[in-house]
């Protein structure tokens, strides 16, 4: 490659990285076009982008950001998933995927600045997503409250019930 063209490559690389600080890797080798193309079919559905850069270039730019360091897993061919927003969807994603697809190999990645390995990879795709922990964080604020209104209105109930028992015994007199 000419070095304007490589010098191009990196800061292609780098603004990617500094508009998505999550990063997840794999290794493609083994998987024909059609496995490829559904990999980026979910993986886009799901928020994320597959690209496949150089390694060399890439850790270049790595550098160039300061950021830490991937060399031990830029090792052979690697694909480079930019998972926009939740990175816990992509790695769900690529985990479901590498189950049916065994030629897939999940790496790694940079996730927040934080190095990850294959196992760290696969620990974050067992994760609960953003929304759920949300859900269940609200659930949870939410329970205290529930249970205080409804002891509150227990004497209330009572009140009407009783009130509702004579009502019936008036009436059947």
């Amino acid at each position: 490659m000419p070095a304007e063209t490589k010098h191009a490559a990196v800061a292609q690389i780098k603004e990617r990285f500094v508009a998505c600080p999550n990063v997840l890797l794999i290794d493609y080798r083994g998987l024909n076009v059609q496995a490829v193309s559904q990999l980026r079919r979910d993986l886009r559905a799901a928020g994320g982008d597959m690209v496949v850069y150089k390694n060399t270039l890439t850790q270049i730019a790595m550098r160039e950001l300061a950021l830490p360091s991937m060399d031990d897993l830029l090792e052979g061919p690697s694909a480079f998933i930019f998972a926009e927003g939740d990175p816990v969807t992509s790695a769900k994603v690529l985990a479901t995927f590498a189950k049916t697809n065994k030629a897939l190999e999940l790496k790694g990645g940079l996730v927040q600045s934080q190095v990850l390995d294959s196992a760290g990879l696969k620990a974050l795709a067992t994760l609960p997503s953003r929304e759920e922990l949300l859900a269940k964080f609200m659930g949870t604020i939410s329970n205290p409250t529930r249970g205080l209104v409804t002891v509150l209105a227990g004497p209330a109930r009572g009140l009407v019930t009783a009130l509702s028992a004579v009502q019936e015994q008036k009436e059947a007199a």
